[in-house]
């Protein structure tokens, strides 16, 4: 008992977001002033990609893109990409702060635990990244949040099954019909004996269009993946 007020005073725990000191700070390490500016994504949303409309208190349906493109998978995201939680990704992922793959990975699994449950999968993959990419950044943001949520999850995690075999470009200038083409047939996967009959969770940091996780999620089905489900920290809506 007396251990935690001298840890606290060594090595005060501060806030991820706004570094102001938190009282008996949890495993998360955000406070409650950032959190509520922080948007969870709940009902009401397309029940396939997860985006979110902004009626209040109305019944969840299918969005116009899924109406257009159905996709194989279900998916859903924690978070909107805004505030707090946009500061974090663009930290982690441009800053290079890889322990704040941590709060996202946990902040994640608490938002989603409901669908985890019936989405019910057997192990969890991170969307890759291709290799020259990797020696740019020197991690994949993906498979850090990944095993976060594997742990906590007591899930699984295979990194090593899914692979980027084809160099894209940045999605974030592209369109919805271009980023389509940009990941399409740029997804493989080495060992299919691992995913064979598996209930696969992909896990990435933000979804846009969905373009990405529907390239993964199709080269695991033609791999032989029982079903494939996706999840990331933030929901990004531009178009």
């Amino acid at each position: 008992m007396l251990l935690r007020p001298l840890l606290d005073l060594l090595f005060p725990p501060l806030c991820h977001c706004c570094k102001t000191f938190i009282p008996n700070a949890g495993d998360l390490l955000i406070c409650p002033a950032c959190l509520e500016k922080i948007t969870f994504l709940v009902t009401p949303l397309c029940p396939s990609c997860g985006t979110p409309f902004k009626t209040e208190n109305g019944r969840d349906h299918l969005c116009g893109a899924c109406l257009k493109h159905p996709p194989s998978h279900l998916s859903r995201s924690a978070t909107l990409y805004a505030g707090p939680v946009q500061e974090l990704i663009h930290r982690f992922k441009y800053g290079y702060k890889v322990h704040l793959g941590d709060p996202l990975g946990i902040m994640m699994s608490q938002a989603l635990s409901p669908f985890r449950e019936d989405a019910a999968p057997d192990l969890v993959v991170p969307v890759p990244l291709h290799r020259k990419r990797l020696r740019q950044r020197g991690f994949n943001q993906s498979q850090l949040i990944g095993e976060v949520l594997a742990k906590r999850w007591k899930l699984r995690i295979d990194t090593g099954s899914l692979c980027r075999e084809r160099w894209t470009e940045p999605q974030t200038s592209l369109d919805a019909e271009q980023r389509r083409d940009n990941v399409k047939g740029a997804f493989a996967v080495r060992r299919p004996e691992r995913l064979r009959g598996k209930r696969v969770l992909l896990v990435d940091d933000v979804c846009t269009t969905g373009s990405t996780l529907s390239a993964c999620a199709e080269a695991l089905e033609e791999a032989g993946a029982q079903a494939v489900s996706a999840v990331t920290v933030a929901r990004s809506l531009p178009f």
